[in-house]
């Protein structure tokens, strides 16, 4: 990905760092071959050259781009779990990604790390961005998922004869999963995704306090893809499954809905980061039913909320990291809504505006494994910035108004915003 080879001062506005810090007041950042060289009060920033670039943030806020930390750029309109894998070929599906990669950068998102894919498409989405060939977040790459035979994934039947090749690989014990990562590892994906319990899509067999892997299985996965140098997570509901996963020795948590003070006590001794994708249950119980969702499962999307609040607020309090993201893409949770997320913290968790958008940010940054250049705005780090007319910590849903943002900046270069290139914006995709 190419960076700037000038300098751009960004002033006239709070500087909102990320680490948690107070908001700077009438701040300046200044950026100069695509890394930052200088942040923090406009009277200590040093002289810019007359050739330098300007960007006036208009009295809003300065920040850095956010992280989506659970991005599904291959779900488009799911409407049912079968839709994940049937409801379009791979040719579709790779340009429908290609185009929730650029809405994802246009909303503010400079980053991602995959929650998981279609085929290979999150290699080739990654390769296409960093080549400039597409518009798109830098993205941390997974592939298709893992989940034991019979389990929540699981859900073609024997009949159709189609297996799930395309999204999940089915595995029967420890062999298997070790092949299963291999075949990621041939892929050359950077996290491989999991699926240790059930969730409430599937109250029949694999509801939210369901199991779908076995411990052995878990561990099998983690030890193969540790030794090529590869990142595991999962789709983590059930209290037991969430210890099953920090026992194995996963990298992070998705969910983490259902978490007990001896789960917690497993998560902070490894310092894990947890990923809880909430806004997704809250869109799930107020929308679910225009969808036609049954009752059962909007009752325990309900339960998943209130479990996946608490569970949240409890890790953020007792120290533990958390990322902000999840599974955008289905029918009443659409992509292009991604910061819908990050308002839910603020308004119904209990997070402060920092908070959010320091999990957002800093966190983020790090559970792509790129803490020392991305996620802060700090001297020495990428030039990811994003610059909003407005005050986001007074008005936190400031961040789901696209038009309000001046500029997001990749690498020091203007990408998306008012300031871009005039070219058509991308809206999301539909069926």
């Amino acid at each position: 990905m190419k960076a700037a080879t000038g300098s751009t001062l960004i002033f006239n506005g709070q500087l909102v760092d990320g680490t948690g810090a107070p908001a700077v007041p009438h701040a300046a950042l200044l950026l100069e071959k695509g890394r930052i060289r200088y942040a923090g009060a406009a009277a200590g920033c040093p002289p810019a050259d007359g050739a330098c670039e300007r960007i006036d943030a208009r009295g809003g806020t300065i920040m850095p781009g956010l992280v989506e930390s659970h991005f599904h750029a291959t779900y488009f309109n799911v409407a049912e779990l079968q839709d994940l894998d049937i409801k379009y070929p791979v040719e579709y599906v790779t340009l429908l990604a290609s185009v929730n990669c650029r809405l994802l950068l246009e909303c503010g998102y400079t980053s991602a790390r995959s929650g998981g894919c279609l085929f290979n498409c999150d290699y080739w989405l990654r390769h296409a961005i960093e080549a400039d060939l597409i518009l798109g977040p830098r993205l941390a790459t997974s592939g298709r998922e893992i989940c034991s035979a019979g389990g929540l994934m699981d859900w073609n039947p024997g009949f159709r004869k189609i297996g799930m090749e395309g999204l999940v690989f089915i595995i029967n014990g420890v062999e298997d999963a070790r092949a299963a990562v291999r075949a990621l590892v041939k892929d050359g994906v950077q996290w491989v995704k999991t699926y240790p319990t059930g969730d409430a899509a599937a109250p029949d067999t694999n509801d939210h306090h369901t199991l779908c892997m076995t411990l052995e299985e878990m561990h099998a996965v983690v030890a193969t893809a540790h030794n090529h140098g590869l990142k595991v997570t999962g789709h983590c509901r059930a209290t037991q499954g969430i210890k099953n996963a920090l026992r194995a020795g996963y990298d992070t948590i998705e969910h983490g809905t259902f978490m007990d003070d001896e789960a917690l006590d497993l998560l902070l001794a490894r310092d894990v980061p947890c990923v809880p994708g909430l806004y997704f249950e809250k869109a799930s119980v107020e929308r679910g039913g225009e969808f036609g969702l049954s009752a059962a499962v909007i009752d325990g999307h309900q339960e998943t909320l209130e479990g996946g609040a608490a569970s949240a607020l409890k890790i953020l309090r007792a120290g533990g990291r958390i990322g902000l993201g999840g599974d955008y893409g289905f029918a009443w949770n659409p992509h292009g809504n991604y910061a819908r997320e990050i308002s839910f913290f603020v308004r119904d968790v209990g997070f402060t505006p920092l908070e959010a958008i320091r999990c957002a940010t800093k966190t983020g940054a790090e559970i792509l494994q790129r803490g020392d250049e991305l996620g802060t705005l700090q001297p020495g780090k990428l030039a990811d910035v994003l610059v909003v007319d407005g005050d986001v910590l007074q008005h936190i849903s400031l961040l789901e108004e696209r038009s309000r943002f001046i500029a997001v900046l990749q690498g020091g270069i203007v990408k998306a915003g008012q300031l871009a290139p005039a070219i058509p914006a991308a809206v999301p995709a539909v069926g």
